[in-house]
């Protein structure tokens, strides 16, 4: 990659400039670093934060250690001290940062000394470093000191200089991202001689630095160390001002760095020069792993070791890939070349014994065929030079191995004996290479070799002359013997390097087909819970331990599943989960957050962002996750964040439908309340003013027409009313509705005298079959039901026109029918007149009404367990009949003849 050059029309560089606004919402980091340790960092940082308070500045101090220095002990004095936390460990007491006192403080400035320290095993944070970046995102600037030996990319080489293994590491990417880098300085001479002093060790422990650590050359080498690093650090601000500010200069192509990273112990050594050389450089890097194509890594302990190296590259600031092809230096050349590599770091490799007889090894070759790149090859003379070995087999393995070469070598000696006295064959070795090759096929290379020398044996012993002893006679058949076993273990070593590669493409294979099948069974899965329990299987299967999901409810996490079911966590594992959740960022096991909880927990992100964390223990294993695994999880997770977008998607569009449909159905029922009860209110309205203004001038007739129709249009009120009130008790299920036996035909006649009274001009033909049976249900509501059928009817029908209510009895059930003269129903509407607020349209316009009384009506029958109806047309093209059956009180009915009844 190649840095952006400014653009020349003397605007800010938006890549700078985006990252100045990201740290203006962040903490300012200051890192006072020094050579070694009583160089005077401490001092200088706590005569800063005495200064600042001086000037009213909020400064506390969250950690200072003064290591008995009475002149650093005093800088303390007058300035808040946050308490400490006391830590058990291993039957010890120890005191460490408060980093939630601290956070519930938060004060404008904080001091943090030994950036490097290593917390006690309780803390949220495993390294100190970590506890700052975390006060940093709250908006607390922070100053910290550190030696320069702590840094990471360092660490090997200040051990060579010095001779002291540093335990003790910081990435460099810390001291990179702080706002301010001061150089606390002195020359070695007068640093030897402040030890001496005991102004920096006490005594014992001062004369024992002299003798060691603290040597002029040591110190010089450190001191330059702390220099070109600082001054590194000064470049980079300068190109950042450059940019933010537009000021146009001289802005060089980037270098762009990539290591070689394999599974031996000098990968490390390689790892940190390419991660000091990128620093110098001041370049982007990135590590890769090459893996030859159909060769695969099997030896568990070189997976680990590759996997160690690639984390401590991510640490050091590296990106991460793995490359597999059968061309190994042209896949990572093409590689570079793609990424605009400039340079190539990696290890002196050796080659095999084809390659040695060649002369020519991998770092070889990519140095021949590098025209463009330049290469830098590592050596250590104190790495032994890596030995091809075998992977040593399991016990129960090995033995099977055995047997079964054993038995296939003996089979070819019988085979090959028959053979020889009935088929008179001239060369018997194919058998045995059979049987070299069914063992080699069966179990592998080792079995292979065995087989080979079992053969060599037997062949020899059984039918070279002289037969049963290990001797040649002829020259020729040594020199045969000598053949067939050189062909026998090349035949055999690729015949089970061919079953190593099937066992790993088995493995893939498997891992693809789960995956496939998880993608399946997430498409067939519309719920919610149903998609997260499947996540969860799955995840705890591939890993082979347990999973449990949370998901966001406003700004806390709720358990939603668990694979075994789990409904609780601890206090660590809730917070490691809300870390996840809250920073995006992978918590608990094996992390660098919380990392000695059960889970590790990891964020479950989606277009829309984090939704929630997904924690994973993976039970005995008590390593990290291999690459493999990792990938197979971040495939099962990408996959997860999908399906569970998708079920969140469908909920919020059911939801929004549902939104749409009330908003239709109450812009229905205003516009039906606005205009049905606008028309009686006016009525009543008229009737009363005329009532009141005229008085006793009306006529007795006129004043008896009027009260009818105050009392006409306040019934029709009243049903209005009730029909919405009976809607919403419905909807709500509050209605309650009895189970008494009831008799249908006296609700029949109830409804039908109610309706006379509502409808005096309507004829109503009446017919109830004798003996009907009882039904179960509420008197009162299944007169209500007849009531609005009726009124239904005579909405609908001209006036003149007869109205029919029947009541009869047939197949187990009663049917009451209520026919009309009208219009009739169109076939599209003869269910869709059951929906609420649904009125068809008439001669004049829509029919009066909310559009609830037929829905009602669905609404107690469906409650009282039957069924209701419409058919259209009745007779001549004309009329509509709805039907109501509802279930009777015995298994069977004969039907019964009708007979009319007035009323």
């Amino acid at each position: 990659m190649f840095q952006a050059e400014i653009d020349r029309s003397g605007r800010p560089d938006p890549d700078a400039l985006l990252a100045m606004c990201e740290q203006d919402h962040k903490g300012k980091l200051k890192v006072f670093l020094g050579a070694a340790p009583g160089v005077g960092k401490t001092f200088a940082m706590l005569s800063g934060a005495k200064q600042l308070k001086s000037e009213g500045v909020d400064v506390v101090i969250g950690l200072a250690e003064t290591h008995g220095r009475a002149e650093t002990a005093a800088l303390i004095e007058g300035l808040e001290i946050l308490p400490r936390r006391v830590a058990e460990y291993r039957g010890h007491t120890i005191q460490e940062f408060d980093l939630d006192a601290a956070l519930v403080r938060k004060p404008q400035l904080i001091v943090v000394d030994e950036l490097a320290h290593t917390n006690a095993p309780d803390s949220r944070h495993p390294k100190r470093y970590q506890d700052i970046e975390e006060l940093l995102v709250a908006g607390i600037d922070v100053w910290t000191a550190l030696n320069i030996q702590h840094l990471e990319s360092l660490s090997d080489v200040v051990s060579t200089i010095t001779g002291v293994q540093v335990r003790e590491t910081v990435p460099d990417t810390v001291l990179e991202k702080a706002n301010e880098v001061v150089v606390v300085d002195i020359t070695p001479a007068e640093l030897i001689t402040r030890l001496k002093d005991g102004k920096v060790y006490l005594p014992d422990n001062a004369r024992r630095a002299a003798d060691h650590f603290f040597k002029p050359g040591n110190l010089t080498a450190l001191r330059e160390l702390a220099l070109r690093r600082t001054a590194n650090r000064v470049d980079d601000q300068m190109v950042d001002y450059l940019r933010q500010n537009a000021i146009e200069g001289p802005w060089p192509t980037a270098e762009r760095l990539v290591v070689c990273v394999g599974g031996d112990a000098l990968s490390e050594t390689v790892v940190r020069a390419a991660s000091r050389l990128a620093n110098s450089l001041n370049a982007t890097w990135v590590a890769v792993h090459l893996e030859k194509e159909g060769a695969e890594i099997t030896n568990a302990a070189v997976l680990r070791k590759v996997d160690e190296t690639m984390r401590l590259a991510e640490r050091l600031g590296a990106e991460t890939t793995r490359l597999t092809a059968r061309d190994l230096p042209e896949a990572l050349l093409r590689f570079a070349r793609r990424e605009n590599i400039t340079q190539i770091v990696l290890g002196r490799s050796h080659a095999d014994w084809w390659g040695r007889l060649r002369g020519r090894s991998l770092s070889y070759e990519i140095a021949r065929r590098a025209a463009d790149i330049a290469i830098h090859v590592i050596a250590d003379a104190q790495t032994p030079r890596p030995r091809a070995k075998w992977q040593r087999p399991k016990i129960g393995a090995l033995l099977a191995g055995s047997i079964v070469t054993t038995g296939s070598v003996a089979l070819a000696v019988v085979v090959g004996s028959v053979a020889k006295h009935w088929l008179n064959l001239p060369n018997l070795s194919m058998i045995f290479l059979a049987a070299v090759l069914l063992s080699a096929i069966t179990y592998g290379v080792w079995s292979a070799i065995l087989a080979s020398a079992l053969s060599f044996l037997a062949y020899n012993f059984f039918f070279i002359e002289p037969i049963y002893t290990f001797t040649v006679a002829e020259p020729h058949e040594f020199f045969a013997l000598v053949i067939f076993l050189l062909v026998a273990v090349l035949t055999g070593s690729l015949a089970g390097r061919v079953r190593q590669q099937s066992d790993a493409l088995r493995s893939r294979i498997s891992t693809t087909q789960a995956l496939y099948d998880f993608s399946r069974k997430l498409t067939g899965t519309a719920k919610l819970d149903d998609v997260l329990w499947v996540i969860a299987a799955q995840v705890a299967s591939a890993v082979k331990g347990q999973t449990i999901i949370l998901l966001a409810e406003g700004t806390e996490l709720s358990i939603r599943a668990a694979y075994p079911p789990e409904d609780t966590l601890g206090t660590a594992e809730w917070a490691a989960a809300r870390w996840a959740f809250e920073r995006g960022e992978i918590a608990g096991r094996k992390s660098g957050t919380l990392p000695n909880v059960q889970y590790q927990f990891r964020p479950i992100r989606t277009s829309r962002g984090v939704l929630g964390a997904i924690g994973i223990d993976p039970g005995k294993q008590t390593d990290a996750l291999s690459a493999d695994d990792e990938r197979a999880i971040e495939a099962l997770l990408d996959q997860a964040s999908v399906a569970i977008e998708r079920t969140l998607l469908v909920d919020e569009a059911a939801q929004a439908a549902a939104a749409a449909e009330s908003d239709r159905l109450r812009a229905a029922l205003l516009s039906s309340i606005s205009h049905d009860l606008r028309t009686p209110l006016s009525s009543i309205l008229g009737a009363v003013t005329s009532l009141r203004q005229l008085g006793d001038q009306l006529p007795r007739e006129a004043r008896e027409d009027l009260l009818a129709a105050i009392e006409e249009e306040a019934s029709r009120l009243a049903r209005f009313v009730s029909n919405l009130l009976d809607m919403t008790r419905l909807e709500s299920g509050a209605l309650d509705i009895k189970r008494d036996w009831v008799e249908v035909g006296d609700a029949v006649r109830a409804a039908a005298t109610r309706a006379r009274k509502s409808f005096p001009k309507r004829e109503l033909v009446v017919s109830i079959a004798s003996n009907l049976p009882l039904v179960r249900g509420d008197t009162s509501l299944l007169e209500q039901i007849v009531f609005n059928l009726l009124d239904n009817a005579d909405k609908y029908t001209e006036p003149g026109e007869p109205t029919a209510v029947a009541a009869t009895a047939r197949d187990g059930d009663v049917i009451i029918s209520v026919t009309d003269q009208g219009p009739g129903i169109p076939p599209e509407d003869l269910e869709r007149i059951f929906d609420k607020f649904q009125r068809l349209q008439t001669g004049d316009g829509r029919a009066p009404g909310t559009g609830l009384g037929l829905a009602i009506c669905r609404g107690i029958v469906q409650a009282m367990g039957g069924t209701i109806r419409a058919e259209s047309p009745v007779a001549a093209g004309r009329g509509a009949r709805l039907v109501v059956h509802l279930p009777a009180g015995v298994p069977s009915l004969e039907p019964q003849p009708l007979v009319a009844e007035a009323v």
